[in-house]
């Protein structure tokens, strides 16, 4: 004789419910989790940059030694650029003194569509003096050491 089947069959998956709250969960993360990630990302790229900017002066330093003070040497692939490899965030910029003494300044200019463009610290200055600044800075109140130091005003 056979047993009528009192059982319900096993059910496979999630709810609606159990969906409605996973999705939430992961909303909430999301909303804190990516803007420090850009915040973090943003840090790395001024690093990277203010490195750069070092590298170019010891650079420009020792050809201004080798060569005739009055030539411009060239930043050679590499130099040029922040981050070296990959999405370009900055291009890094030999300008001579406007006096046309053996003075210059080395710019990391941020690349128009690059993830750096828009940012609060725009171009970083380095002077032959070894001088920081800040140019094309957005708003009044950026303070460059934060900015050098890798934080945003």
């Amino acid at each position: 004789m056979m047993r009528p089947y009192t059982r319900r069959a096993r059910r496979f998956g999630f709810s609606m419910l159990e969906l409605v709250v996973a999705l939430a969960m992961l909303a909430v993360m999301v909303g804190y989790g990516l803007p420090a990630y850009v915040a973090h990302a943003a840090r790395g790229h001024r690093i990277e940059a203010v490195v750069a900017l070092h590298r170019a002066a010891q650079y420009v330093a020792v050809r201004m030694t080798e060569v005739d003070i009055d030539s411009q040497p060239a930043l050679p692939p590499g130099l040029d650029r922040v981050p070296e490899h990959g999405r370009i965030a900055y291009r890094i910029e030999w300008v001579p003194a406007a006096d046309g003494r053996a003075g210059y300044e080395i710019w990391a200019i941020p690349v128009e569509g690059g993830p750096m463009h828009g940012d609060a610290c725009g171009t970083f200055v380095l002077d032959r003096f070894g001088m920081r600044s800040n140019r094309d800075a957005r708003g009044g109140g950026v303070d460059a050491q934060a900015c050098w130091a890798g934080r945003a005003a």
